[in-house]
């Protein structure tokens, strides 16, 4: 039999303003039955627009201007359909969207309705296409939940999209694209937001349900990682053209095309030499001015005494009560977001906070910005101008003030943190304006500036965010970081949005800035290949604990905890040789403190066991001593 989908000559044009934009320009590739074909590049090249045309789900403005799209259902025995043939709002069309072709969207929580209960919206794809009663299509829904991995099929029916982790929101995504049993499966950029252990879990599920029901996946991604331990054909696209396509090891151990070894080059992996760079596809010249460098010059002058320290936090606690039922008499209990941190930042260096999503992380960096109270614990912060480390929650008057402008945060989401309703020269002054710094014209230039340190082009000033791509957006975000000269700066999974490419963009410029301007980083990830790039020491977070802390070779050498082993085999690698192991991410023991072997187990409501030191700089969360051959 043919490929189940044949792409001929597609050409895809949109109706702007600005006039017709060719999104995709005359590209072909084939889908075999029962195999992965994955589609790879940067954000815009032109992935999603392929995947919509196939679909029948293109906006207004857009429409098929050229080529074919050949579906041959194996169900069927018929002659192939041309999708791009028909109207999408035919019935033809809606017969085959969510029956016989399905999709993954990238972002679960913005295409699961917030008003209807998962249930509902699983069972409504097959009462659509199938002629079945409600209680049978619960029946059917319940055992898709089943099969994907809910904890409580059967409570899944009557929970909201809201009341689910990112994880389980995205398995709720494959049970309805699967509840009709497709032919084709297209995962448009399906791990893009989930953290490396969720991602390998829901990787490993694809891989089980291809299997299970034979049908073929189109993977649209931009992470090469994925790519390597997923696809069986590789089709790389550029600015809506094909660059290079062909099987998977073709593709990996030789490829041929500039574009695709750029994209390679742009991955961080663990074997990287001491001072090499990611390599950009697109560099970003930075351009530090004099106000900036002024900050810098005064903070190397400042003498360094002992471990010149510039934060310390000392046994740092938060719970939370989370209450079950809305009325008198619901059951409470304390979930312990954070328990009994401790963390030293030394100056001029990057400390990187590794974990999966829910475990601390972000609850801990908003304790140190004091946008969130500890019920224990203390932060000392040291300005390095004399006077000794301060009580960050004792600070007043003046000396908080000088805190808020000595520390500062990029967050992880710039489109949501960046004001819709203000053009970028009211964004990067307002910080000015809020501490009274300079007048009209002063903040002007440090905003012609700031631009420049971050490599966007001033004749940009007067636009507004939502017209930037998503790296030029992080790149506002670290600008506005900036902005007030500060020492410390929290960046809180600053490129886990980002594609590869733009990522080694901010990453490199995050060093640059480092390097020229002497700051220090807390640099909180999920993905332990980008915190080696970017980190001289490492701690890893689980459900609140830190649970193994060290500079990164050793950590990378000799990983001792289970849960760090766990989330080093979770990392996909572009590399064929280092496959996904998914037999070590296991999801029910692997962020469950209580289910790791001695002498690591930790149990609720207990005495927790102690950071012991196992050799210089390297701590372990553990009862006892470690043998590190069996360790290791």
């Amino acid at each position: 039999m043919g490929p189940i989908l044949e792409v001929n000559g597609l050409t895809v044009s949109f109706k702007t303003d600005a006039g017709i934009v060719n999104a995709v320009k005359g590209i072909s590739f084939a889908i075999p039955q029962g195999k992965t074909v994955a589609l790879v590049g940067e954000s815009g090249s032109g992935k999603s627009v392929s995947s919509q045309a196939i679909m029948g789900i293109l906006p207004k403005v857009g429409s098929i201007e050229a080529g074919e799209i050949l579906f041959n259902d194996p169900d069927d025995g018929q002659l192939a359909i041309d999708i791009a043939s028909l109207d999408q709002a035919s019935s033809e069309m809606r017969d085959l969207q969510g029956s016989r072709i399905s999709i993954i969207f990238q972002e679960p929580m913005t295409s699961l309705s917030p008003l209807h209960t998962i249930g509902d919206q699983v069972t409504e794809a097959l009462k659509l296409h199938k002629s079945v009663s409600q209680e049978e299509a619960n029946t059917e829904a319940v055992k898709m939940f089943e099969r994907v991995g809910f904890p409580n099929p059967e409570r899944a029916l009557t929970t909201y999209p809201f009341e689910l982790s990112g994880g389980l929101r995205q398995r709720a995504m494959i049970a309805m694209a699967l509840i009709c049993r497709p032919a084709l499966l297209i995962a448009d950029e399906p791990t893009t937001a989930l953290d490396v252990t969720t991602q390998a879990q829901i990787l490993e599920l694809m891989q089980e349900l291809q299997r299970e029901f034979g049908m073929a996946i189109l993977l649209i991604t931009h992470d090469l990682g994925v790519v390597a331990n997923m696809a069986d054909e590789v089709v790389v696209m550029y600015h809506g053209e094909i660059m290079e396509r062909g099987d998977r090891e073709t593709i990996f151990t030789d490829p041929r095309h500039d574009y695709l070894k750029a994209l390679l080059k742009a991955v961080p992996h663990f074997d990287m030499a001491k001072d090499e760079r990611l390599v950009p596809i697109r560099e970003i010249k930075t351009k530090p001015g004099s106000f900036l460098m002024e900050r810098a010059s005064e903070d190397k002058l400042v003498p360094k005494q002992g471990e010149d320290l510039i934060l310390d936090v000392k046994g740092l606690s938060k719970t939370f009560t989370a209450r079950s039922g809305w009325f008198k008499g619901g059951s409470e209990r304390k979930v312990y977001a954070v328990s009994e941190v401790n963390l030293k930042i030394e100056r001029g260096t990057t400390l990187g906070l590794v974990g999966e999503s829910g475990c601390g992380k972000t609850t801990l960096s908003k304790m140190i910005m004091r946008a969130l109270s500890p019920d224990e614990g203390s932060v000392l912060y040291d300005d390095g101008h004399g006077g000794g480390p301060k009580e960050v929650w004792e600070l007043a008057g003046k000396d908080l003030t000088a805190y808020r402008q000595n520390v500062q945060f990029i967050f992880q989401d710039p489109f949501s943190s960046l004001n819709p309703r203000m053009p970028v020269n009211e964004i990067l002054s307002e910080p000015y304006k809020i501490h009274g710094i300079g007048n009209a014209d002063e903040q002007y230039e440090r905003v012609k500036e700031l631009m420049e340190l971050v490599g966007l082009d001033i004749r940009f000033l007067r636009r507004y965010p939502h017209s930037f791509s998503g790296g030029q957006r992080q790149r506002l975000g670290i600008a506005r970081a900036l902005a007030l000269k500060p020492q410390l700066v929290l960046c809180d999974e600053p490129v886990s949005a980002l594609d590869v490419s733009v990522q080694a963009q901010v990453l490199n410029l995050l060093k640059d800035l480092q390097k020229e301007l002497g700051l220090t980083y807390l640099f909180v990830s999920h993905n332990l290949a980008v915190v080696d790039y970017i980190a001289d020491t490492i701690a890893v977070m689980c459900a609140g604990h830190i649970v193994e802390y060290a500079p990164k070779d050793k950590l990378f050498q000799t990983p001792v905890h289970p849960y760090t082993q766990a989330l080093l085999a979770a990392i996909p690698s572009p590399d064929l040789e280092h496959p996904l192991d998914f037999s070590k991410v296991v999801a029910d023991r692997l962020s469950n403190p209580a289910a790791w072997p001695a002498p690591f187990t930790i149990q609720t409501g207990k005495d927790h066991p102690a950071m012991i030191e196992i050799e210089p700089g390297h701590f372990v969360r553990a009862t006892g001593a470690i043998d590190m051959r069996k360790a290791s």
